[in-house]
């Protein structure tokens, strides 16, 4: 999967040439992230997080929007143990890289857009804390990589750029339990150039 994230860095590189007008920008914005099982062992309740980093967009009606940028993601979990039942709260650290596609309607000054990609997610800690108390904790350790999907709508107006996003995820984001996370993005960007 990392091949496949330098392999996409590497495309994104080499059509630049292509577009002709460019973009950058700094973004930070809040996140609401659900994480669910398939075999429903748990109940999961999501969890608010943060993400703060830089986008860049290139074209004009029709653009190339990569951007990266630190964020914080998890849930709740609360499950039944020899012991009784356990509550933990979940979060960990992630380096994100969408790669999105989007079309915009309006002027430059002023317009609407819509977009769509993969999101490539690099977990930067340990995230085993919530299963601490589980025979196997590393039987729900969360995987180094991951790849997601993003859709979603933003408004430009002036130097100013808001977006809502929703992403999920197209593989299990742990190692064994089958889980998957959905995430609500919102987040408020100025371009610099």
């Amino acid at each position: 999967m990392k091949k496949l994230a330098i392999t996409a860095c590497m495309v994104l590189l080499a059509s630049v040439g292509a577009f002709a007008q460019f973009n950058l920008g700094v973004k930070a914005g809040l996140n609401y992230t659900t994480i669910k099982a398939q075999n429903n062992e748990f109940d999961e309740s999501g969890v608010l997080g943060y993400q703060l980093g830089v986008w860049s967009r290139f074209g004009n009606t029709f653009y190339l929007q990569p951007e990266l940028y630190l964020g914080t993601k998890g849930s709740k979990f609360k499950f039944s143990t020899g012991a009784g039942t356990v509550e933990e709260k979940q979060k960990f650290t992630t380096l994100d890289v969408p790669i999105l596609l989007g079309t915009k309607f309006g002027t430059n000054k002023a317009n609407i857009r819509i977009m769509a990609g993969p999101s490539f997610q690099f977990n930067l800690d340990e995230n085993s804390s919530a299963f601490k108390q589980a025979k196997d904790a590393d039987f729900y350790r969360y995987k180094d990589f991951v790849t997601n999907a993003q859709v979603g709508a933003g408004v430009d107006i002036g130097s100013l750029s808001v977006d809502l996003r929703y992403e999920t995820s197209l593989q299990d984001i742990n190692k064994n339990d089958g889980q998957k996370q959905n995430l609500l993005h919102l987040s408020l960007g100025f371009k610099l150039l």
